[in-house]
């Protein structure tokens, strides 16, 4: 990031944060994957285009497609690193804790993709297991939740 003496523009510290978030969210993704199972996560951004293109179609493509699930993936990582950093002053709660609230804040986006996102894709739905969603909002929490907590809490404070 920029020096602590500068003024950060809010778009550039957006985009710094919602890069580094769905990084972190990636990486995570494919550790887990590798932890659950023992393989690599090699066709993850191919079933991450299977949102848009379906399971069948994204699947045999190949650099392009993979391009595609990388944009997306940056793309809804961002997308909630701009909902954060535009609720952040209008909502004084989120100022109380950065860890609880980043915690809580990926329990939300979970839920969200869960409930709301996924159901339009064309990915298939899997059961709801509250161990494996509490792993998964764990693992989230550190990725996604905390860091943008954590960069919407210094923009602000920096920024005032």
């Amino acid at each position: 990031m920029v020096k602590k003496d500068q003024k950060q523009s809010l778009t550039v510290t957006i985009l710094q944060t919602g890069l580094l978030v769905g990084t972190l969210d990636l990486l995570a993704a494919m550790m887990s994957q590798y932890v659950k199972t023992g393989l690599f996560a090699e066709k993850m951004l191919l079933y991450i285009a299977g949102g848009f293109l379906g399971l069948e179609k994204s699947m045999a493509g190949g650099y392009e497609v993979e391009m595609l699930g990388l944009f997306f993936h940056y793309f809804i990582a961002t997308s909630f690193t701009v909902l954060f950093f535009l609720l952040y002053p209008r909502w004084k709660i989120l100022s109380r804790n950065v860890y609880l609230i980043g915690m809580l804040y990926s329990a939300f986006v979970s839920l969200f993709m869960r409930l709301c996102v996924l159901p339009l894709t064309q990915l298939p739905s899997l059961p709801f297991i509250l161990s494996r969603a509490f792993t998964d909002w764990m693992i989230l929490g550190l990725a996604l939740g905390i860091p943008i907590s954590f960069f919407a809490s210094q923009f602000y404070k920096e920024n005032k």
